[in-house]
């Protein structure tokens, strides 16, 4: 290639093409055998082949024929990854790239070189690429190409090729250090992006009309895409400001106007408006004041306005912005709350402000309260995602606003409480429940807390009982942030009677499902604890797994230690404070391990003070510092001081298990005493049966005890009979019987003229059983006397 020959250059170059197109000999040599293409292939990437082409390059600056073979062959060639990995080596992407402009009749320079810079893309090292283009060389080779292509391109190869250089230089936008604004390159792509929306005096775009064919709408979508990657850098503010680029955008936050004639279709239109909205968010939160200045809260609240209405729109849905919205407004509704969040999150208290101001809270509750109505399986991804998206902006809208948790209200409060009340197995589902979940308890922390009408209703509501039985889930992930919004409420004194009346599976309470989550975070923090839940090491009482294993470093004053990073990150402080605000006496549904547990919980705090104060005199020591004698008897007491409170606990704790064991004991008692007195009456029962059975079966046991029954009920009666008095016999004589025979009563019914009842045609009624000897006889019915009338004397 070094020989300054034209046709063996171009010879080379085509043999070396003829590797990837070999034809089959014309005719055959004796005595040699063709080598495959395959063969050649893989010996011109052993030899390096690739690298020597683009080298070659280098030499044919001014002869745009040979030049054209070779970027022929290096098409070729650029098929395979190790030939590609050649090439970046040799900087063969600055070289081909720098030259992309060079003077080319015939186009072909253009399209091979793009074609190369592609393969390089794709089949070797991406971020070596986009180090080797991204050089002032480069990006005016690629604005210059661009856009003639853009002024001047006006068939569909040229739209092609225009939309790939953009590709390409979108992917060397995402450098921080490519010279994009020193190129003048990004002020020529904002005001290719927004001249069809804000009309441009613009030399550039005089006469450039955009048509809705399919390479021009990709081309309104990558422009999009490139001005969100290039707002990223602070240094291109001021060329956004001056492009317009927030009105331009704010052209498509509108309902689709009927009657319109349209640049584009239906649904290209609401493609670009979706990416219109999308774009916003990530452009917006850089310009403020330009937002607030086209009334940016005013457009997107009328807009949502819309969305939310039952006016007929038929959306298509067919794009990846509009993903879930076909046939309904969704899309629309999602993509504008997302811009509204980014907004409300930047906590600017001019943007929060003024759409306060314009009744975003009523309009937001009102717009959840649709969507619950409008609920459907097949959109419930996106409906659980705008619900989450309304929360957090309420969240962000109410959290240093007290006028605003005001506003929000009891409808407020209503929609939370009916998030809460979901079905816990959906939590599972992967749809966004847990989302959706986490919103609505950030929403409870910045919009109900601290309003005290509002949190009144919500204890009304029994949402206390929803967010413990939320916590007795036992998910690790939600617990924290459930135990913080406990501590705030616990501050409310109506609070404390609501925690104490809430009773979960099995009866169990409130205190001891917090006491059941302290042992399991202990467990899982490996806190040393014997079988019983007693300290072991009282010197460190709190200790987890990690602060063992960690050794003390001396530290800055303004750095936390171990310890106190330790009250953070796991939920033990949080227990402690439920419970203290509870107060720690008078809980109930508690066991003897739960009191155990207690012991340590109430001691909670002195613990951790005894251990900050020990790696104080820890790092004291590592500092080789010598405390004054008052200082070091101060430290000494208040480590000792901990020590014993560690002590006193342990016996306590020892205390209350020997307790438990003698109560177990006596209740063991109980339990056989109870089982031994069931035993004798089964064994009396067992006795008394038999003894009848002798009775009924034996008649001279029968006799002898009836005798015996007999004189002891005559030793029963009293001894002196007063005088004139009547005996009246309580046994039937000659009944042969031990059984006591019943007491008979003769009694005379109501007259049946009187009553008329259902006793007058029974068997028993007015009935007379007389006391005979023997046996009792059924004798005629006695005949009752009439009762004499008033008006006759009696």
């Amino acid at each position: 290639m070094k020989i300054p020959n034209s046709e063996l250059r171009i010879q080379i170059c085509k043999c070396i093409i003829d590797f990837y197109h070999a034809e089959p000999p014309k005719k055959h040599i004796t005595g040699y055998q063709q080598a495959s293409s395959s063969y050649k292939i893989k010996m011109a990437e052993v030899g390096g082949l690739a690298k020597t082409m683009v080298q070659s390059l280098e030499l044919l600056e001014n002869q745009l024929v040979e030049k054209l073979w070779v970027l022929k062959a290096l098409q070729h060639l650029s098929t395979s990854e190790v030939n590609c990995t050649l090439m970046v080596k040799a900087q063969a992407a600055s070289g081909i790239c720098a030259h992309l402009n060079d003077p080319d009749p015939s186009g072909q320079l253009l399209f091979r070189s793009s074609e190369i810079l592609w393969n390089l893309l794709e089949k070797s090292s991406k971020e070596e690429i986009i180090q080797q283009l991204s050089n002032l060389k480069c990006l005016l080779a690629l604005k210059e190409v661009f856009k003639n292509l853009f002024i001047r391109g006006v068939s569909h190869y040229d739209r092609q090729l225009r939309n790939d250089i953009l590709v390409i230089t979108t992917i060397i936008s995402q450098n921080p250090g490519a010279p994009m604004i020193e190129s003048g390159f990004t002020r020529d792509l904002i005001l290719f992006a927004t001249f069809n929306e804000v009309k441009s005096q613009n030399p550039l775009v005089k006469g450039v009309k955009v048509s809705n064919s399919y390479e021009d709408f990709e081309l309104k979508k990558l422009l999009f895409n490139i001005i969100v990657i290039l707002c990223k850098d602070l240094s291109t503010i001021q060329l956004l400001i001056d492009g317009k680029i927030i009105l331009a955008l704010f052209t498509y936050v509108k309902k689709p106007e009927k009657h319109k004639i349209l640049e584009w279709s239906a649904a290209q239109y609401e493609e670009l408006q979706l990416h219109a909205i999308a774009t916003l968010s990530s452009v917006a939160p850089f310009l403020i004041d330009e937002y607030m200045f086209y009334t940016g809260n005013a457009r997107v609240l009328e807009f949502l306005t819309w969305c939310d209405n039952e006016d007929s729109f038929f959306s298509h849905g067919n794009s990846f912005h509009g993903a879930g919205g076909r046939g309904n407004k969704f899309a629309q509704m999602r993509y504008s709350l997302r811009l509204l969040r980014a907004m409300v999150y930047l906590e600017n208290d001019t943007i929060n402000k003024d759409l306060c101001e314009k009744g975003a809270i009523q309009q937001l509750i009102g717009i959840f309260k649709n969507t619950i109505s409008k609920y459907n399986d097949k959109e419930e991804a996106i409906l659980l995602e705008i619900q989450s998206d309304i929360l957090l902006i309420l969240s962000g809208l109410c959290e240093y606003h007290i006028p605003g948790k005001e506003i929000f209200g009891t409808g407020g409060v209503d929609i939370i409480l009916h998030v809460m009340k979901t079905d816990p197995k959906k939590l599972q589902s992967g749809l966004g429940y847990n989302i959706l979940l986490y919103s609505t308890l950030d929403s409870i922390w910045c919009c109900i807390l601290g309003c005290y009408p509002s949190e009144d209703y919500f204890l009304e509501k029994e949402g206390i009982f929803l967010l413990l039985d939320l916590l007795a889930l036992n998910q690790k992930k939600f617990c924290s942030l459930i135990l913080g919004i406990m501590v705030e409420f616990c501050d409310n004194p109506k609070t404390a009677a609501h925690v104490n009346a809430w009773r979960g599976k099995k009866d169990q309470t409130a205190a001891s499902l917090l006491i059941k989550l302290w042992r399991k975070e202990e467990k899982e923090l490996g806190v040393k604890r014997d079988k019983y839940g007693k300290i072991v090491d009282t010197k460190k009482p709190l200790f987890t797994s990690f602060q063992e294993e960690q050794k003390i470093i001396p530290l800055p004053a303004n750095c936390p230690t171990v310890a106190v990073m330790d009250v953070a990150e796991n939920i033990r402080a949080k227990i402690y404070a439920v419970l203290g605000k509870l107060d720690f006496e008078n809980l109930p549904g508690l066991s003897a391990e739960d009191f155990v547990t207690l012991c340590i919980i109430h001691r909670y705090l002195d613990f951790k003070i005894g251990e900050i104060w020990n790696e104080i005199y820890e790092e004291i020591k590592l500092e080789k510092l010598r405390p004054v004698t008052t200082d070091k008897k101060i430290l000494e007491s208040i480590t000792a001081a901990s020590e014993n409170i560690g002590k006193m606990v342990v016996s306590l704790q020892s205390e209350m298990i020997e307790s438990q064991a003698r109560q177990d004991v006596q209740n063991e008692q109980k339990v056989y005493a109870k089982i031994q007195a069931t035993h004798k009456q089964r064994e009396l029962a067992n006795k008394s049966w038999e003894n009848f059975l002798a009775r009924t079966s034996n008649a001279k046991t029968l006799k002898k005890t009836k005798r015996l029954q007999e004189k002891a009920i005559e030793s029963s009666r009293y001894g002196e009979r007063p005088q004139n008095a009547t005996f009246h016999r309580t046994d039937i004589k000659g009944l042969n019987a031990t059984v006591p025979s019943g007491g008979v009563v003769t009694v005379e019914s109501t007259p049946a003229r009187l009553v008329g009842g259902p006793l007058a045609d029974t068997d028993i009624a007015l009935k007379k059983l007389p006391i005979r000897g023997g046996a009792l006889q059924r004798v005629k019915a006695v005949k009752t006397v009439d009762e004499p009338k008033k008006s006759e004397p009696t």
